[in-house]
């Protein structure tokens, strides 16, 4: 095996005068570089399949789960999640998650998800 050429010293010239408190800074500086792509990309991406396997895990079936994926879908509300759009429903009209659920199915709450979502 080839040994390696140390160059440490010349790597660390940037951070030899830091205290700790500011190498913590800095590395979490650094992370949020790593991380921020990658929350945006969860942020901004999903599809019919993670959103219903979501409403699947929150006790619906996977027929109603279906149906609000395909309603969210349908009005443009998909992107904001199926699972928080269910939630939201539920919270703001003071209902279980299941009589949410079924009243996005039937259409009656999307309007009041459009008007929190817009």
């Amino acid at each position: 095996m080839k040994e390696r050429h140390d160059d440490y010293e010349m790597r660390r010239q940037h951070l030899k005068d830091l205290s700790d408190e500011a190498l913590k800074a800095y590395f979490f500086e650094l992370t949020e570089k790593v991380v921020d792509p990658l929350l945006d990309l969860a942020h901004k991406n999903t599809s019919k399949s993670i959103e219903r396997s979501v409403l699947l895990r929150m006790g619906f079936s996977s027929i109603e789960a279906n149906a609000i994926v395909n309603a969210l879908h349908e009005y443009g509300l998909l992107s904001k999640g199926a699972g928080h759009c269910v939630y939201r429903l539920s919270r703001d009209m003071k209902m279980t998650l299941r009589e949410a659920g079924k009243q996005i199915i039937e259409g009656d709450g999307i309007s009041t998800l459009q008007a929190v979502f817009t």
